[in-house]
């Protein structure tokens, strides 16, 4: 079983899929050819038998350095022994032809020995594939999939494994390159590993200069840009939750998901992230996938797509694998995506909403989408549904979904109003006042002065921190400010906040969670808005001091052992970290309707 915490991975890509490469040399997920197909590295929830590819020094070395390269995703991990120094080059080509991993061993001073271990294991390490020696390297095939692994380092086979021992000295370099295909096809020519180094570093910082970011936390705004960017299907603009399945949100429970799916929830927020830097072209591909993906029937409206668009996700476990850390069971797919959440109407709708506000794109065909999906709210939004965090417990009233079927409507008035686009605007505004007054009636405790989890409830929600970004209250309202003192006090650990307390909020699993990161950072918008800026700055630090070396964050963070939880690396997290840096940036004048303007460059 894996003795690497969550924070020890990095992530390396290719626009089309992603591996994650332990600080100790060892890439241990890699899903190929799409971020949601069938892994042939799955060590991060077993053990090497699922399939890994280690490279690292002979006896006492230990790794001294671990970085990106600039704003590239090209990682660079060094390494120092007592016969010298060496740095491992770790990267994906983004994709024309083929999918490669590149790995380049160099010596730095001295001559090291070195070590490759390579297990190739298919379907989430179930299938060892039939592996034959060719010139150059190996080939391996199972069923559909076929791997080569080309190097100038002789690779033998010994106990279902692939390895090879070899020494660089200073000066000398040493490439493996890693090239899937289908098996039915021609073996296509693996990259030339320097070739499509120079090619990698280029794109990305060609990509990277592209950015408007400046201010005290550019570096790490701009890293997270570029793992949004990495976690973007290319072929469709789609962004990914997270590249990894089944990672735990608790060490040893249950709550393990499949995150490699597009949320419609994520919408406006990446949006949002990606136009405040200036990435206007990325914006608008996903803003396209978006409108492909919830055309037709708007009661059918899933919460998260297929990269592809396709909506039907089923779940199914894995018993093979014992989970990371034996977190189990392991899932593949996810059945919330047959959940009703009503609040995704309305992140779709502010989504839309705001790339027409920033770049245009108020074409008719998503017009005529957008006043279809409305007019389904409008005649569901009293429905009890499943909620924002995906509860697998009783449907109810959860204030968060009402406070989103106002934004829809309030977007789409806004659509008429600011736009000219054809709407029946005094009826919406009749239903946009109908909405206000029921969660003003149902949704807040006058008595405790706090915003609630759901209607006749006393918990309380993290999105209930949401309020006044989205401009259903300004940010300095007292019951805006009661909400989050209410929350500060009893929906936090150790100073950072939970989504909800599980167990009292009956979400259908048993066991506890970490705090989630994004909440927190909602924390530090929320603390801006309400003139408290001391607070939110000091909170900022702190979250940004949870970030790995690489300044990757996973979903959620476990006080208690002061170690990542979840899928990683999580988009929410850096949309919410983009989101916070921006609103720092701009002095917390800009909360209203989450309406931050297109950074420029400042010089």
């Amino acid at each position: 079983m894996t003795a690497r915490r969550i924070e020890d991975y990095a992530m390396i890509g290719d626009l089309h899929t992603a591996a994650m490469v332990g600080a100790d040399g060892s890439i241990d997920w890699l899903c190929l050819p799409r971020f949601d197909s069938s892994a042939c590295f799955a060590a991060m929830l077993d053990d090497e038998s699922a399939g890994r590819w280690r490279i690292a020094p002979v006896g006492a070395g230990r790794c001294t350095r671990r970085r990106y390269r600039g704003d590239t995703l090209i990682l660079e991990t060094e390494w120092e022994t007592p016969e010298g120094a060496v740095r491992i080059t770790d990267f994906m080509p983004v994709r024309d032809h083929a999918a490669d991993l590149v790995r380049i061993v160099e010596g730095l001073s001295g001559t090291v020995t070195m070590r490759l271990e390579l297990v190739l294991r298919f379907d989430y390490g179930h299938v060892v594939p039939w592996v034959t020696a060719e010139d150059g390297g190996i080939r391996a095939v199972a069923g559909p999939d076929a791997v080569l692994v080309s190097s100038p380092v002789p690779l033998e086979g010994r106990d279902m494994r692939t390895v090879a021992e070899f020494t660089v000295a200073a000066g000398e370099t040493a490439p493996f390159v890693l090239t899937w295909f289908p098996s039915h096809e021609p073996e296509p020519t693996p990259a030339d590993a320097e070739g499509a180094l120079a090619a990698t570093e280029l794109y990305w910082d060609r990509w990277s200069a592209q950015s408007a970011v400046y201010g005290p936390h550019r570096d790490a705004v701009q890293r997270s840009l570029v793992t949004l960017k990495a976690l973007t299907y290319q072929p469709t603009g789609g962004i990914v939750a997270a590249p990894t399945t089944s990672l735990p949100e608790q060490l040893g429970g249950p709550r393990n998901w499949d995150y490699r799916f597009c949320w419609l929830r994520d919408a406006a927020l990446a949006l949002q992230s990606l136009l405040t830097a200036g990435y206007t072209d990325e914006a608008r591909s996903w803003r396209d996938w978006l409108v492909r993906a919830v055309a037709g029937d708007p009661a059918d409206l899933r919460i998260m797509y297929g990269l592809d668009g396709r909506r039907r996700l089923p779940e199914e476990t894995i018993p093979w694998l014992r989970g990371y850390e034996g977190s189990s069971p392991v899932r593949v797919g996810n059945a919330a995506a047959e959940q009703l959440q009503l609040d995704v109407w309305g992140e779709v709708l502010d989504g839309l909403a705001l790339t027409r506000t920033t770049i245009g794109s108020g074409d008719d065909d998503a017009w005529a989408v957008q006043r279809a999906l409305l007019d389904h709210l409008a005649e569901n939004w009293t429905e009890p549904d499943n909620g924002l965090w995906e509860m697998r417990g009783p449907r109810r009233h959860f204030t968060h979904s009402k406070l989103m079927a106002w934004v829809a409507v309030d977007r789409m008035i806004d659509g008429v109003r600011s736009f000219g686009l054809p709407g029946p605007v005094r009826s919406w505004e009749r239903l946009r006042a109908r909405i206000r007054r029921d969660i003003l009636a149902n949704g807040y405790d006058e008595k405790r002065n706090t915003f609630v989890q759901s209607y006749g409830s006393k918990e309380l929600d993290a999105a209930l921190l949401l309020i006044p970004r989205v401009g259903f209250l300004p940010p300095d309202d007292r019951r805006v400010v009661g909400t989050i003192d209410a929350i500060q006090r009893n929906l936090t650990e150790d100073g950072l906040v939970l989504r909800y307390r599980p167990g009292a909020s009956d979400d259908g699993l048993p066991g506890g969670e970490g705090v989630f990161l994004a909440c927190s950072f909602w924390m530090v918008d929320a603390l801006i808005g309400a003139g408290r800026r001391d607070e939110a700055e000091t909170l900022f630090d702190r979250l940004l001091g949870l970030r790995n070396d690489v300044g990757l964050l996973s979903e959620e963070w476990d006080p208690h052992a002061s170690r990542q939880l979840g899928n990683m690396p999580q988009a929410y997290s850096h949309f919410a970290l983009i989101r916070s840096a921006f609103h720092l940036l701009a002095g917390g004048t800009t909360t209203t309707q989450d309406r931050i303007p297109i950074a420029t460059r400042k010089e």
